[in-house]
């Protein structure tokens, strides 16, 4: 759990894991707070969880952290929550089942809850995937997941010695680095999809998507390192039809991160290149960006006062 500046959402973090009452699960902590309100609150939970802290040792930014923690983490198998999300009741048994049916799978993959400032659910963000009880068959799901990244960080479950044998998050990937690790776990071994919605993912005004989103061609950089870096791992004979929707689908997150932040002239032209991949590429498009669950519960805590 990387941490800085917590103190709004800790305890209601924390507590979300001690109510699975399950000794097995390991804390790794890294702080990098300029003061004690975070760890104030973390120790509350001495009696309650098993913490390892960590120092930082002078990094900083969630995704150094992040990769310093699974490093240092004792068990097999790691799963990342941020300060402000949350476990729901059951995850602890249901990560027991899904890593005790397929052990050896590099990455579990699961739906998320998406809630706001107040613990309100406000939609579920859904993988386009099928739970059948057997790895996701890997062509299928590179051509979506380039598309366009639909996993919430908070509730996949990890094999630790994949995500060190992937290089764990790129840093240079301040905005897509998980996007990117997901591809390398898939490459790296079977994934599996399991439609039980565990976690829930919080988004609010403080948030790093709401306020981390930086100029433009920078933003899109991001995405297109991702694509041009993976790409190849799709059949040669699919890769410019995924190409085509991946560049709608940067188009269009480009432009709700400018809507975001007050400037709406693109969003006309990411309509337009949606348009353009005709009514099959833009039916397509929408069931692998998964756009209408991402967007509607923000529309929602927004018409509502809540981000």
């Amino acid at each position: 759990m990387p941490v800085y500046r917590g103190e709004e959402w800790l305890e209601r973090t924390l507590l979300s894991i001690a109510a699975d009452s399950d000794p097995g699960i390991e804390v790794v902590v890294i702080d990098s707070s300029p003061d004690g309100g975070s760890m104030t609150i973390i120790r509350r939970f001495a009696d309650r969880l098993n913490f390892r802290f960590v120092d930082p040792d002078g990094i900083d930014g969630c995704s150094p952290k992040t990769n310093l923690g699974v490093r240092h983490a004792s068990a097999r198998h790691v799963t990342w929550l941020c300060q402000d999300d949350l476990w729901l009741p059951g995850r602890a048994a249901a990560v027991r089942r899904w890593i005790t049916g397929r052990p050896d799978a590099a990455l579990h993959l699961a739906p998320t809850a998406i809630i706001d400032k107040d613990d309100k659910v406000r939609g579920i963000w859904r993988c386009p995937l099928a739970d059948g009880g057997a790895p996701v068959e890997r062509s299928a799901l590179l051509e979506k997941l380039l598309v366009q990244n639909f996993v919430a960080v908070v509730s996949p479950v990890i094999r630790r010695d994949a995500w060190l044998a992937c290089g764990g998050l790129d840093l240079d990937l301040w905005y897509t680095g998980d996007w990117d690790l997901w591809i390398k776990l898939a490459l790296h071994g079977e994934v599996l999809y399991h439609d039980t919605v565990t976690a829930a993912f919080r988004i609010h005004g403080s948030s790093a998507t709401t306020t981390g989103s930086r100029a433009a061609s920078n933003f899109k950089a991001q995405h297109r390192i991702v694509v041009d870096r993976h790409i190849a791992a799709v059949p040669q004979g699919r890769r410019a039809q995924v190409r085509r929707l991946a560049n709608a689908s940067i188009a269009v997150n480009s432009a709700l991160a400018d809507a975001a932040n007050g400037q709406l002239r693109a969003l006309g032209a990411a309509l337009l290149s949606v348009l353009r991949l005709g009514p099959v590429g833009a039916g397509r498009y929408i069931h692998r960006s998964r756009i209408i669950e991402r967007v509607l519960p923000r529309l929602r805590a927004k018409s509502a006062g809540v981000l």
